[in-house]
Parts: C-alpha cells; structure tokens; sequence
C-alpha cells in the first residue's frame, strides 16, 4: 500500500488542533505527523517532518498566516488547506490565500465549534487528500488587485451566446483567469463555483474590481446581458431562465444536488434547456464529478463544451469525469480557454478550432 499523507497542522487554537488531528488521524490514507501554534514552529516542523499537506489558519500570531503561506509558495511550495472563519473578514482573506497558492480552504463554523467542525470531519478529510495529490508550483507572488483588466480584441463583436463554467478546487485562479481576459462587450456569463455563502459575494466583488466586464452575485429575476458575469451565491443554486427572447438568473433551492449547493449540474441542466445550442459550457478544475451529467446534457442540446485539460488543472476531477461521461467536446489548457470562447461566440468566427488545438471526444477516442 501507499504510504499515507503526512499532515502538518497549523493553528494557534490548541482545541481546533486537537480536533483536526482526531478527524485527519482516523482516516488511515492520512498520518498526521505534527502540530504548531504558530508559524514560526511550523517553519521548523516543515523542514525537519517534511509533510505532504499543511492545514495553515490565516490569524495567527508572530506571523500573519497569508505572510507565512507567501514565504511557503515562494521559497517551499507545497499544498496548503487555509482554515478560515466563516466571516466577510474571512472570506476575504482566503480569497487572498487562493490567490497566493493555497489548494483549498475548510471555513470553521461560527458557532458550536467542535460539533460542527466534526459535522464536516469528510468534507476536511476530502480536502486533505485532493491537496495532496493538487499540482503546486513556485509562484512569484503578486498583487492581482493592482493588475489591469485585460482589453478586447479589434472586431470583436458578441452575439447572445451564453457562457456558463463550473468549478471547484482551483477554481478561484482559474475564473479569474478567465473573466479577467473578457473584454467589457463580452457574452454573458454563469458561474456557479463551489464556495460557502459570504464567500460568493466576496469573490464577485473582488473580480468586479479586477475586470472589464461587470461581475456580481447573482440575484434572482436578474436579467443577462452581455457584459456581465453572474456568480452563483454560496447558499443557492444558479440557474438560466428566459422568457421569450430575455434570458433572466433564476436563483433557487437550498438543497445539494451532486453533492454541493450550488451546484454545477443544476447550471449546465438549466443552460441545455434554456439556451441549447446558443451556448458555450466550460468545466475547470476541482474535485469530484459535479457538472459532467450537467454538461453532457448541454452537448446533447448542442452546445459547444470545453473542459480544462490536465496539466493546467489543480485537480483534474471535474473536467476528468465530464471527459469521461463524453461530454467534453474540447480540451485546452486554462491560459487558451478565454480566446477560444470569445472565437466561439464571434458574430463570424475565424476558425472553429484555434491552432493546435484537438478534439479529444469519447467518439474520437473511438
């Protein structure tokens, strides 16, 4: 058998480090080999118990946990799960911790700590393990709040496509990536990334700042325009709806669908319906299978699908098993993805596939 994940854990709160431990350790895929009270312990720790994944809290004292995990991602990298406080002043610091090179975070509950970190005992567990086997490389750190919005094109001119992405670990780079190369007349696009509630509107308004196109949370009865990207809140699933020739979010339902709320299949299911062929379908990066059935029903409407490939995937999950169930129609690395669904959504395209890139299908793998 596999030798099992070493885990560090990091965190000022002896109960939350006791509690991480007990969870992690009854797992037998999962070793936890140590625990810090700070950053500075950890740092010793790293070098002598060399893990495989360290749990990193983001307040901390000596050293701010965002500064700890910049010096690891820069001088270290390895994959780190932040562990967050399930505030707007939490939200936006694990923003900043995803941005910096963190795999994923665990937000603890606001209240009845131990019962409810236990509650979420598999959900941590899956996380640690998705961490371990996350790609992680060497970053050289930067303020992307400082970056300009990528500009369009000359001549591109949008139709009344509809975009809709789904994703999950690793998605925060990844749709930021994305949206922040769309032009402001770009298509109008749904995003449903898995994220607690408070979290969604955080990251809505981080991106608004970051580009051309307008984003927000989206709310229920909104209309969809070009121009704008709607993120699913984190407490309700997103979906398309129209009446007559206006596509309007239709925000509903608490209950997990595939597991998560929000969900990605319920997106994709909606967009098959609503929109058909007038859409593009993009999965990205993260763990598990939700979006696959969602998007093979929007192929079979047909509409054009797109699933990130697997060397530029934190996690290769989704698009994996959406590959799998045939639903992926092409494959591309995240930096090719925004061009080729502007190309997709021209009012005349130039090609219908950029150079070099390929169809991997179930039928052409046939």
């Amino acid at each position: 058998m596999a030798r099992p994940i070493r885990v560090l854990i990091v965190d000022d709160s002896a109960l939350i480090r006791e509690l991480l431990t007990k969870m992690l350790s009854s797992d037998p895929q999962i070793e936890v080999v140590g625990s810090a009270p700070d950053p500075l312990i950890a740092r010793e720790k790293i070098k002598r118990l060399n893990p495989d994944v360290v749990t990193l809290d983001i307040e901390m004292p000596r050293l701010d946990g965002l500064e700890f995990l910049r010096r690891i991602m820069t001088l270290r990298p390895m994959p780190v799960v932040m562990v967050s406080s399930l505030t707007q002043r939490g939200a936006d610091a694990t923003l900043r911790a995803l941005e910096i090179g963190a795999v994923d975070f665990v937000a603890k509950p606001t209240c009845d700590l131990q019962e409810g970190l236990e509650a979420m005992q598999a959900e941590i567990v899956a996380k640690v393990k998705a961490a371990a086997a996350a790609k992680v490389a060497r970053r050289n750190v930067t303020d992307v709040s400082a970056m300009k919005p990528l500009a369009g094109g000359p001549g591109y001119s949008s139709t009344e496509k509809i975009v809709a992405l789904g994703a999950s670990t690793g998605g925060v780079e990844a749709l930021t990536h994305i949206l922040r190369s769309m032009p402001a007349d770009s298509p109008a696009l749904l995003v449903t990334q898995h994220m607690p509630e408070h979290f969604t509107a955080s990251f809505a308004n981080r991106l608004d700042g970051l580009c051309a196109i307008a984003v927000a949370e989206a709310r229920h009865g909104a209309r969809v325009v070009p121009g704008h990207a709607y993120i699913a809140p984190g407490d309700r699933h997103l979906e398309l709806g129209r009446s007559g020739a206006t596509y309007t979010c239709v925000v509903r339902g608490t209950e997990p669908v595939s597991g998560h709320c929000p969900s990605v299949d319920v997106l994709f299911r909606s967009v098959a319906s609503a929109a058909g062929g007038n859409a593009v379908g993009v999965i990205l990066t993260g763990m598990g299978r939700d979006g696959a059935d969602g998007l093979l029903a929007m192929r079979s409407a047909g509409a054009h699908t797109v699933g990130q490939d697997e060397a530029s995937c934190i996690v290769y999950g989704m698009p994996r098993a959406a590959f799998e169930r045939g639903a992926v129609e092409t494959q591309l690395p995240l930096e090719r993805i925004a061009g080729y669904l502007l190309d997709l959504c021209t009012a005349n395209p130039r090609r219908r596939f950029a150079p070099g890139v390929h169809e991997t299908t179930a039928e052409a793998e046939r």
